[in-house]
């Protein structure tokens, strides 16, 4: 099968497609044959070698998919052969087919095709992770997500809306239109505006409840400025970069907690569990047609450098999705 292969880290030209075998499933697991893959922003800090996936004979990117299941294992059976799926992975998703535990895939929503499905699973099972699980994001609560037009963002209105809370978003001025219309109550440009004063002005100084970021750095310590008492900040990246110094008084005076969190180096046993509450509360919003994928643009799988180039450009609102070739 073909596959990108990371034999070495750095610029784009390491993104290179290679034949390699088709991988064998386990006893519980599913061969599936992929249709589309979709980028993330740990597949640009992979292929620098600052985010390494998981051991195997193969270092393959990707770590969510949408596909048919081909074969599975002897105590796979809970899907049957030809069930288009989409789930996430440690990786392996930039290729041709790939295994994974029967557990951790889903069956494609009603009314979503085949490749538009991968634009669910990681940012929606995220953004949904991150409010809702960790966050404890309640109606008419408000919350504060930054990165707004980013595919976690765009997944992560939708979700605050529909539950009933106010929605205050950061971004730059040319996402903040697709915020707006996806319902972002409050719309923040962080070149012009300080989002500090901004979400002040819209507490009436009270703060907001839950604070979704992305993009830590120096916005951790601003974050302190923005949360209400007791409110919760989730970190679910560090685009900003990894180091921050904060005020602990303000921490410690309002009772904040702080919550980090990432799926992938998540136990199978704890993905199973977010995948299956997943099924169970966000699936069916895509079927009613509550929730909508935000897709930005499609590439073929040999234009994979291509599109690795023009995520890091931070143009993109929404997913940028793979198709992969096909047989």
């Amino acid at each position: 099968m073909q596959a990108v292969v990371l034999d070495k880290y750095g610029d784009v030209d390491v993104l290179q497609i290679k034949q390699v075998p088709v991988p064998k499933p386990g006893p519980t697991e599913v061969l599936v044959k992929v249709a589309a893959t979709a980028l993330n922003r740990a597949d640009l800090l992979q292929r620098r070698g600052l985010y390494p996936g998981p051991e195997a004979e193969y270092e393959i990117p990707g770590i969510e998919f949408s596909g048919t299941i081909e074969s599975s294992g002897e105590a796979a059976k809970m899907y049957p052969h030809g069930t288009q799926v989409m789930g996430i992975v440690g990786g392996g998703g930039y290729a041709e087919y790939l295994v994974t535990d029967q557990q951790q895939i889903m069956p494609i929503p009603s009314g979503i095709s085949l490749v538009d499905a991968v634009a669910i699973p990681e940012v929606w099972i995220t953004a949904f992770d991150a409010l809702i699980d960790k966050g404890k994001l309640l109606p008419n609560q408000k919350c504060l997500i930054h990165a707004g037009g980013s595919g976690v963002g765009t997944a992560a209105i939708q979700i605050a809306k529909e539950l009933g809370s106010e929605v205050a978003v950061t971004a730059s001025s040319p996402k903040l239109e697709i915020c707006a219309q996806l319902g972002a109550d409050l719309t923040i440009d962080y070149n012009q505006e300080d989002f500090v004063d901004k979400v002040k002005k819209w507490t009436n100084s009270i703060g907001v409840d839950v604070i979704l970021d992305v993009v830590g750095g120096d916005y951790l310590e601003k974050n302190l400025r923005c949360a209400t008492t007791q409110g919760r900040i989730v970190q679910v990246g560090a685009m900003g970069g990894g180091k921050s110094e904060i005020n602990l008084g303000a921490l410690l005076q309002k009772r904040l907690t702080l919550i980090g969190t990432v799926l992938r180096s998540r136990s199978i046993e704890e993905k199973i569990v977010i995948t299956e509450a997943f099924k169970s509360r966000i699936t069916p919003k895509f079927e009613d047609r509550s929730y909508k994928p935000v897709i930005d643009r499609y590439y073929s799988f040999h234009e994979i450098a291509e599109a690795h180039t023009y995520m890091e450009s931070n143009k993109n609102i929404g997913k940028i999705i793979i198709e992969m070739p096909p047989n």
